[in-house]
């Protein structure tokens, strides 16, 4: 174990109940600050498991230790001659991982499965036997973590292994949290191991576990991982970072003078809060210094300010508006719209008046556990769970905490067998960090990543029967599939009725989930006849004419004139209509409501008298939108067919966003037919709105 795990020194700790207690708590970021700037001495680690045991009890009073101290002997025993590469044994490693957990909050379960996490992976300690001596809950957790056999997977071995322990996690997190912390002390005592291994794992590790961390809201632990792997990726980058920090060291620091004229602030409102400057860990100061140019000393830091109760959050707030210049646009309330991985706070920065513009985070202390414990923080979350559930390993539990992205990820994973898709797919799908909330049509909910489009809620909600969507309503309104949705929307899906309907080629270009890139992919392949079909936009309209009429059964009141139907508003007896002359000697019939006819008696039109005639035939242009789809327009000319009407013509323009307008003029026997028609047409499935041209 490396000496940033296991040193002892005392660090000032905001909690005063430990103070009084006169126990020492390690800063797990004061010892990966310390692990950055520098190597220490590697003292033998004193009474280790004695240092755990004291860590768990500042949190759990009540814990069994007895469980502990046989974990630790088992695995002390199954370790005994192991030794890492660092020289140190074996044993130094469970250990730190496991004070890393404790020091976090974890509760005796999760400590007991940390001291066994590698036994099964690296010695002769088998499964059943963990069971046998601890119960299924700490051999679960102990499978989960455990690495499935290179020899037997080849190249494939990593991601398969993640593969495993994070359908493992979806049945409990506690599995996810072991990893962490593993990965955590490994990282600190990297540098051990060549460069090329270092970076490799510094990758893997951006690119997946601090993600992870991200959504399970562990960010001590992400915090410190992102500084680790910030120094081996980035090396020139860091240095300069660490300069600029060493560099605000030597300088007066604004922030705890701002700390304490909150402190008065509030102690002058009567409300109970503690106020802490909390320094900025290296990758937090690199941001910063790319988005702002030069750093002043405010910025090397925030002031947290911790309260009681949600609402004495909102009266710091408050003060803080009020005895402070606000800068408005740093605002955001994570209490009222908590982020997707449990985080809430509100955030707020103001202005001194000497110049400084200070950030402050406000929080409860439950708030601040969760904040930086995350997962960790709500100790065993099957604790309700029945007795039956928590001893069958082989029944998959519900669990209270699973997150909508652990639920997309374990929906999708089925179908990403090939373990090179799966490993891409995965990196893709964690770079995602922002996650929005939308409201099915039935009253349920979808979580689905930031940007996502109405294909990626059809495939979210029904799976491979989303291949035959042909569109949405967003908030009641149609749309297309490629409309990107909003936090908050409602959206209702329409599925044709057509089995042989299928995806087009450019639902990829808006697919943003794996699972719904995987599914159309995976039929594209299966039907290569529609994946290589040239795209609709390429189409010219189809029109089919028939006879054409003219005034069909209007009348004008003027000798031998010819009479037209206008193409604008199509009327149709037994519309109210009016009549103009235009050149030529036509005249032009329009209905009375008409647009056109304002235009005419504003450019002073002759107006001709005119009326229907007695016989009941008409012709109208109607206008049909879709969603495009095989058969369509088959199916819509026998819906007209079947009413008794000549088409006289059709046209068919071609799609646009999966949408596609047909226009007819059509011969109809009688008008009163005409609703029915209208009916019968929208009845027809794909089509959404029959109207009259």
């Amino acid at each position: 174990m490396s000496a940033e795990a296991t040193n002892p020194e005392a660090h000032p700790e905001a909690r005063p109940e430990l103070r009084r207690r006169g126990r020492t708590r390690l800063d797990l970021r004061r010892l990966g600050r310390a692990a950055l700037l520098g190597p220490t001495s590697r003292d033998r680690l004193p009474d280790a498991i004695g240092h755990v045991a004291e860590a768990h009890r500042a949190h759990h009073p009540d814990a069994d230790l007895s469980i502990l101290r046989r974990a630790y002997l088992l695995a002390e025993t199954s370790h005994r001659g192991q030794m890492r590469k660092s020289g140190e044994p074996y044993i130094t490693h469970p250990l730190a991982v496991t004070l890393i957990l404790a020091e976090l909050g974890a509760e005796t379960t999760t400590l007991t499965a940390s001291l066994l996490h590698d036994t099964v992976e690296d010695t002769d300690v088998t499964l059943d036997q963990v069971r046998a001596e601890f119960g299924d809950e700490v051999c679960f957790i102990v499978d989960g973590v455990t690495k499935v056999e290179k020899i037997d997977y080849g190249a494939a071995a990593e991601p398969e292994t993640f593969r495993k322990m994070l359908v493992a996690t979806g049945n409990d997190v506690r599995v996810m949290s072991i990893k962490l912390a593993d990965r955590l002390h490994n990282m600190r005592t990297l540098g051990v191991m060549r460069p090329e291994k270092q970076a490799r794992i510094a990758k893997v590790t951006r690119d997946v576990l601090i993600p992870l961390a991200e959504r399970l809201g562990v960010q001590a632990l992400k915090t410190e991982l992102e500084d680790l792997v910030f120094a081996i990726l980035h090396p020139e980058e860091y240095e300069s970072t660490r300069a600029l920090i060493a560099a605000h060291a030597g300088e007066r620091d604004p922030l705890p003078a701002i700390a304490d004229s909150v402190r008065g602030v509030l102690r002058e409102a009567g409300i109970a809060a503690e106020v802490q400057v909390r320094p900025r860990h290296f990758v937090s100061v690199h941001r910063i210094a790319r988005t702002r140019g030069e750093l002043r000393g405010s910025d090397f830091g925030r002031i947290l300010v911790l309260v009681g109760e949600n609402a004495d959050c909102y009266a710091v707030l408050g003060e803080l508006h009020t005895c402070f210049t606000p800068v408005v646009s740093e605002f955001k309330d994570f209490i009222a719209t908590p982020k997707f991985n449990l985080y809430q706070s509100l955030h707020t920065a103001v202005a001194t008046p000497e110049g400084y513009v200070a950030e402050v985070i406000v929080r409860t202390r439950q708030m601040h556990r969760v904040a930086e414990a995350g997962v960790v923080a709500l100790g065993n979350p099957y604790a309700t769970a029945t007795p039956d559930a928590a001893t069958d390993p082989d029944e998959e539990r519900v669990d209270p905490t699973r997150p909508g992205w652990l639920s997309r990820l374990l929906d999708w994973q089925q179908s990403a067998p090939d373990p090179d898709t799966f490993w891409t797919v995965l990196r893709a799908e964690l770079a995602q960090d922002r996650e929005i909330t939308v409201f099915r049509a039935d009253g349920g909910t979808l979580g689905l990543p930031a940007g996502a489009s109405c294909i990626d809620a059809a495939y979210a909600q029904h799976g491979a029967a989303a291949h035959g969507c042909i569109g949405a309503r967003v908030n009641g309104r149609l749309t297309s599939l490629s409309s990107p949705l909003s936090d908050g929307d409602t959206v209702q899906l329409l599925l044709a009725q057509d089995a042989s309907s299928g995806p087009a080629v450019e639902w990829l270009d808006h697919a943003r989930t794996p699972a719904a890139r995987i599914a159309i992919s995976s039929w594209l392949e299966a039907h290569p006849d529609r994946a290589m079909a040239p795209t609709s936009a390429a189409r010219a309209p189809l029109s089919v004419v028939g006879a054409r009429g003219g005034g069909g059964n209007a009348v004008a009141d003027l000798p031998d004139a010819t009479v037209r139907l206008a193409g604008c508003c199509t009327p149709v007896p037994p519309d109210a209509v009016a009549g103009f002359l235009v050149r030529g000697g036509a005249v032009t019939v329009h209905r009375i409501h008409c647009a056109a006819v304002a235009q005419m008696r504003a450019v002073g039109r002759t107006s001709v008298a005119v009326h229907w005639r007695a016989t009941a035939d008409c012709r109208v242009t109607l206008r049909a939108e879709s969603f495009g789809r095989p058969h369509l327009l088959a199916d819509l000319t026998e819906a007209i067919a079947r009413e008794g009407v000549e088409v006289v013509s059709a046209t068919v323009e071609p799609p646009v966003e999966q949408r596609v307008r047909h226009s007819y003029t059509l011969q109809l026997p009688d008008a009163a037919g005409l609703p029915a028609l209208m009916r019968a047409m929208r009845d027809v499935p794909g089509v959404y709105d029959v109207s009259r041209v």
